[in-house]
């Protein structure tokens, strides 16, 4: 039971980690700059690297309060805040 806990919670992580890259290639948003502007002391994001390879411009709509509250809901806060700084300059 613990380990399924835990599968489902990395899967979740990774759908988070999904919808973020996806916003941010829908605007041409650096995902890694962003991620780096959030928490500038935390090693690169091997999940981030993988995920940003295999996503495609427009390949889903993502609208920003979406990925804000996704990115909140994991506890993402300063990456949210990073998040909605960026959305101000397309608005």
């Amino acid at each position: 039971m613990k380990n399924k806990v835990i599968e489902q919670y990395e899967a979740d992580e990774n759908m988070m980690i999904q919808i973020y890259v996806q916003w941010c290639a829908n605007h041409d948003i650096n995902p890694i700059e962003l991620y780096g502007k959030a928490y500038p002391h935390q090693t690169s994001n091997e999940v981030l690297i993988e995920v940003m390879e295999n996503t495609e411009k427009n390949a889903l709509d993502v609208d920003t309060q979406s990925v804000l509250y996704v990115l909140q809901l994991f506890g993402n806060d300063d990456l949210a805040f990073e998040v909605s700084e960026a959305a101000k300059t397309f608005k």
